[in-house]
C-alpha cells in the first residue's frame, strides 16, 4: 500500500485516471471524478480553519493554487 501521507489533492491512481493514462470504464472514471469533486468540497472547509488558525499555512495554500492556474 503506497503511504498517502504526503500527497497531494489526488492520489496517484486519480491522477493516472484523470489524465487518461488507465484503462478504467466510463462508470468507474465518473466515480473518480466524483470523489475528487467531494475533496475539493472538503478543502473549503480546511480554507476557513486555516484562515482562523494559520493564516500563513492559508496563505501558502493560496500561493500553490493560485501559480497552478
Amino acid at each position: 500500500m503506497v503511504d498517502d501521507q504526503y500527497r497531494g489533492l489526488l492520489t496517484e491512481r486519480e491522477r493516472e485516471i484523470i489524465k487518461g493514462e488507465a484503462d478504467v470504464t466510463d462508470n468507474y472514471r465518473y466515480r473518480v471524478v466524483s470523489r475528487v469533486r467531494t475533496k475539493i468540497e472538503n478543502v473549503c472547509e480546511d480554507v476557513e480553519i486555516l484562515a482562523e488558525n494559520r493564516e500563513d499555512l492559508l496563505e501558502d495554500l493560496q500561493e500553490a493554487v493560485c501559480e497552478n492556474k
